[in-house]
This record gives structure tokens, C-alpha cells and sequence, in this order.
């Protein structure tokens, strides 16, 4: 009477990456916890802007918006980190692991090499060399930074009209 069963065991299966985890990296060092999503070009960009706006506060004049940009920067990138390893997860557990490799790429208008954001990269990189050497006040450029948003605005327009 000793009848043979066969155990079946479920394995679950470990999420590839830990929120947690991407948090408490974001959290001591910005940026980290997008390199562990392996989001390499996003986490160093965010290193950079993290020591730069670092590196800005001890300018006086510009002070309250800039430590208000880095506090709001600071936490857009420790939820951002914990979102995306949330989303890693997911895509996992519905059967979609190739999908991650689409996490690290860039948008459309930057892949395409358009001149147009190679230029405001050059003027940016331009205005801050010079302001570094006190060729121009950080004060002037904080009261001048709309005119970004503003070119960029236009750039959007003409993109859309030019498509119809």
C-alpha cells in the first residue's frame, strides 16, 4: 500500500530588482539607485545635476531657488528610482524581461542627433563656463533661466506645425 507521489514544489521566482533597495541607494547617494536599475546614463546624469546643484549652493545670491531645486531634485530622484525598480518588477512578473533594455534609452528628439539640442548643450556648458569665471554673476543667469524654457517651448511648436 505504499503508493509513490511525486512532490511538486512551486518556486517563486525573485523579483530582479528590490525598491527598497533603489531607495535606500537614491537616498545616500543620488543617483545610485539608477545604476543599480541599470540605468547607467540616466544615473550619472542625475550625479552630475545632484553635484552641480551641490556645488552652486555657497553662491549667495541665488540661494533660496537653488537650495529649492536641489531639495525638489533630490526627492524626484529617490521616488523615481523606487518607480522604476516597482516597473522592472512588474515587467518581470508579466513575462516582459526584454522590455528593460527600453528603460535606459533616450527620447526620440535626442536619439535622432538634432541639432538643436546640441546647441542649447553648448550655449548651457558656455554660459556656465563663464559664469564659473566670473565672467557673468549666477544671479543674472538665475534671472534669466525662463529664457531656456521658452526656447524650448518654441522648439516644440515649430516641431508640432512642421508635422502637419
Amino acid at each position: 500500500m505504499n503508493e509513490n507521489k511525486t512532490e511538486e514544489k512551486i518556486v517563486v521566482q525573485k523579483p530582479p530588482k528590490s525598491p527598497a533597495l533603489a531607495g535606500i541607494l537614491a537616498f545616500f547617494f543620488p543617483g545610485v539607485g539608477h545604476l543599480y536599475n541599470r540605468q547607467i546614463v540616466k544615473g550619472l546624469i542625475f550625479i552630475f545635476i545632484f553635484a552641480g546643484l551641490v556645488s552652486m549652493q555657497p553662491t549667495g545670491g541665488a540661494q533660496p531657488f537653488i537650495a529649492l531645486v536641489l531639495a525638489g531634485f533630490y526627492i524626484f530622484q529617490l521616488v523615481d528610482a523606487i518607480q522604476t525598480s516597482k516597473a522592472i518588477n512588474h515587467r518581470f512578473y508579466r513575462g516582459e524581461e526584454e522590455e528593460e533594455e527600453k528603460l535606459e534609452e533616450f527620447p526620440e528628439s535626442v536619439r535622432s542627433g538634432s541639432v538643436f539640442w546640441g546647441l542649447i548643450l553648448l550655449v548651457l556648458g558656455s554660459v556656465l563656463l563663464l559664469a564659473n569665471y566670473d565672467v557673468i554673476s549666477y544671479e543674472k543667469l538665475i534671472e534669466l533661466w525662463p529664457i531656456v524654457i521658452i526656447v524650448i517651448g518654441i522648439k516644440l511648436v515649430v516641431d508640432h506645425v512642421s508635422k502637419k
